[in-house]
């Protein structure tokens, strides 16, 4: 923190000897010792609330880069997809105007047989009529 040397201590510590006098130099510098250790505590929590205040900082820059960054790939992949839709509209309406579409046929109803006797009813399975007896 201060950048003192030994010889320098010497002299305070002499200096404070004759000031204070040798019955209240303990107390006093029990009280400075105490004092100091308080301040470096103080300056360290200081110091180490900046640091997380600047990687806070430095991470919500970085989050809000990253979103940046997923909302151009996510309209890149759009725009991507648009013309690739486009593309196959284009190619199948190519084809349609190619190759006209046949007018569907209705399929004919089959007409129901009015010979058959009562006592037999007949099951018609594709193009064969089996006769099946009631019973």
């Amino acid at each position: 923190m201060f950048d003192v040397s030994f010889s320098e201590l010497i002299v305070i510590g002499i200096v404070a000897l004759v000031v204070i006098g040798p019955e209240r130099l303990p107390k006093v510098a029990r009280t400075a010792g105490l004092l100091l250790g308080r301040l470096q505590r103080y300056v360290s929590d200081v110091k180490s609330d900046i640091s997380r205040e600047m990687q806070l900082d430095e991470l919500k820059k970085l989050q809000s880069d990253m979103r940046e960054s997923a909302r151009d790939f996510e309209r890149s992949i759009a725009g991507e997809i648009q013309a690739v839709e486009q593309g196959v509209g284009q190619a199948i309406d190519s084809v349609k105007n190619d190759f006209p579409q046949p007018d569907p046929v209705l399929p004919e109803t089959p007409a129901t047989d009015t010979t058959a006797s009562p006592a037999h009813t007949t099951l018609r399975a594709s193009n064969s009529s089996i006769p099946v007896a009631k019973g």
